[in-house]
């Protein structure tokens, strides 16, 4: 039997403001777990999604909805140096509440370099090195958190993503799981994760779709396709040593990884 009722992937963009249309930033949904179709915003005079649209729409969909596994390709957390050399606390809602301090991305004119240039908020005090990686990302061979300004980046989405992670936690209050962050077994509820699209894009034609469309499409199709074969409980449990896990407990860790 299937886990979830609802599959969502989405392909993230951390471009402009958080109130600015991207056409980066795409949604694909399996509604009862049929194929993936892709979801528009809601009408407005914005033709595409906005990172607050998202986070926004998230929420209402989680808050009374099916069982849904929600796929968001950033990250979700940094690597326990940051931590480190910041004397920070290693626990994942604190992080949540100090990074949006010093890097205020979800405001409404805020975009991340606003930030990275020290016009708005605090950057210089929460910055990291392109070196720093997660363990989970030296796994999948994916970039750093802080590698900038190169091809395929997830620093700049990550940056503007974590703030809404936080805005969602908040409004959900205990409704949905944050993985790994609220524990690696399965609850019941709604479950919400990092993903790497990469991991799985080349497995599907990409049709007629662009690559950020085709990068949602995989994620919901992958994860769709992993619930209805029995597969995706053992994704939330992958095979790590006490030392990795309790790493990941802090740094996160993306779905699908082992």
């Amino acid at each position: 039997m299937p886990v979830f009722d609802r599959i969502i992937g989405i392909d993230y963009s951390g471009a402009k403001t958080p109130t600015e249309s991207l056409e980066p930033l795409r949604v694909f949904a399996s509604d009862n777990l049929a194929v993936p179709v892709e979801i528009a915003p809601p009408p407005s005079p914005r033709r595409y999604w906005t990172r607050r649209g998202v986070a926004e729409w998230l929420v209402d969909q989680l808050t009374d909805g099916p069982r849904t596994l929600v796929g968001i390709d950033h990250g979700f957390s940094f690597p326990l140096r940051y931590f480190e050399a910041h004397r920070l606390e290693p626990d994942w809602p604190t992080f949540l509440d100090d990074f949006q301090r010093h890097w205020p991305t979800d405001g409404a004119h805020v975009y991340v370099d606003f930030v990275r240039d020290g016009h708005v908020g605090n950057g210089a005090e929460r910055g990291g090195n392109a070196r720093w990686r997660r363990i989970t990302e030296e796994r999948a061979s994916a970039k750093s958190v802080f590698h900038f300004d190169v091809p395929g980046q997830v620093a700049k989405s990550t940056h503007a993503g974590i703030p809404w992670l936080r805005f969602m936690r908040q409004k959900l209050a205990g409704k949905v799981d944050f993985w790994p962050f609220d524990g690696w077994k399965l609850s019941g509820r709604s479950v919400v994760a990092e993903v790497y699209p990469s991991l799985w894009s080349r497995g599907f034609a990409s049709k007629d779709r662009t690559p950020d469309q085709h990068d949602a499409y995989s994620i919901a199709e992958w994860l769709r396709r992993a619930d209805l074969s029995g597969e995706v409980a053992a994704l939330f449990d992958p095979a790590l040593s006490p030392h990795e896990r309790a790493a990941a407990d802090v740094e996160g860790w993306i779905l699908g990884v082992g």
